[in-house]
């Protein structure tokens, strides 16, 4: 459940926190009405720049992925462009004679 709580209170920072030790959650502070900032607890703040930082991880290696199979569909072109190619038809062929199928 998040917890939202005014400012006003971040005055009694022995209740702060306590409140950020009893969850895992945010605490979301609000000025005027308005969402002002946020307070955590260090181990949940700590996994969550992980979880982020595995996630940019993630993000990155699947970026370069893209870039290779863009570099590969690229290179095809380039070879069908170029008369690189061979009939799909007659390469089984090729292959069942020389494996002997």
């Amino acid at each position: 459940m998040m917890t939202i709580i005014p400012i006003k209170e971040l005055k009694d920072t022995a209740k702060m926190s306590e409140m950020c030790a009893a969850t895992s959650e945010p605490i979301y502070i609000t000025k005027n009405g308005y969402g002002d900032m946020v307070i955590m607890n260090c181990n949940s703040f700590e996994t969550y720049v992980e979880e982020q930082r595995q996630i940019a991880a993630a993000k990155a290696l699947r970026e370069l992925e893209l870039e290779q199979i863009a570099a590969d569909i690229r290179a095809s072109e380039a070879d069908i462009a170029a008369g690189r190619t061979q009939d799909a038809f007659e390469l089984v062929d090729e292959l069942r004679e020389k494996y002997e199928l």
